[in-house]
């Protein structure tokens, strides 16, 4: 592995698995990724395969840390209840435990949309930013993760927040694939967008919004017309903040 890096950050996603050595000082990737995709039969097994090859591709001494970014809670020392985009086989397992003996080593497991909001706080968008921010991903659904002075409160799922008695789920009603399969223009899901985010300001009085996802680069058409008092910017790190934030987490973890 390449002697900028001081960590190692994975992306399990339900169709690729995501990889590369990372800059912990520039939060960045040290070497360009390598992507694999998700194996069909998605089992702790065959991820922890796909995960070891990407550790030997990278020839990552024992000596640093990874992390991997996990589309599920992520409780440790705890068996996973539910999983969504990857085979119902997880369920009942400890993660974290069934990655580090699948790869032959010590692995750090965190909720992939916690591990995006952290590389934010520390590289991106928030860097810099007091109190609490709220870190937003705009996609399929919409995932959340709360960061108060730097420190992760793991495993929200705000997505789900209910809006009203017609919008039960948040999700459903003002995702980016719902603007898609409802064919709406940028404004009129800026109308739903400032539903969402003005109950979580209420909720919440965050000091930061941050929205990623692909849409994020398109931020200009819908971010100006999400009408809440509370600051809202789009995310920098993009499809990279899964990656790098994974990496940061372990770091802070290792002994």
């Amino acid at each position: 592995m390449i002697e900028t890096a001081q960590a190692f950050g994975v992306d399990i996603g339900g169709s690729g698995i995501k990889a590369a050595p990372v800059d912990l000082i520039k939060g960045d990737f040290a070497e360009p990724r390598l992507k694999i995709l998700t194996p069909e039969v998605s089992t702790p097994k065959a991820v922890g395969a796909i995960v070891k090859q990407q550790l030997e591709h990278f020839e990552v001494p024992e000596s640093v840390p990874v992390g991997v970014a996990f589309p599920a809670p992520v409780k440790p020392g705890q068996k996973l209840e539910w999983i969504a985009n990857l085979d119902q086989s997880w369920v009942g397992v400890d993660i974290t435990e069934a990655l580090s003996e699948e790869c032959g080593r010590p692995v750090v497991v965190v909720n992939d949309a916690d591990a995006a909001g952290l590389a934010e706080v520390q590289y991106g968008a928030a860097k810099g930013q007091e109190g609490l921010v709220i870190a937003t991903t705009l996609g399929t659904g919409i995932g959340t993760a709360l960061i108060y002075n730097g420190q992760l409160i793991p495993n929200t799922e705000l997505g789900h927040i209910i809006l009203s008695a017609k919008h039960l789920d948040a999700e459903k009603y003002a995702s980016s694939a719902i603007r898609e399969n409802e064919d709406l223009g940028y404004k009129k899901w800026a109308k739903r967008l400032t539903k969402y985010y003005g109950l979580m300001e209420k909720y919440f009085n965050p000091d930061l919004f941050t929205v990623g996802g692909g849409v994020s680069r398109v931020s200009e058409k819908f971010l100006p017309y999400v009408d809440i008092k509370t600051p809202i910017v789009p995310a920098k790190l993009r499809n990279q903040a899964g990656i790098v934030g994974a990496a940061y987490y372990a770091s802070t973890k290792q002994a």
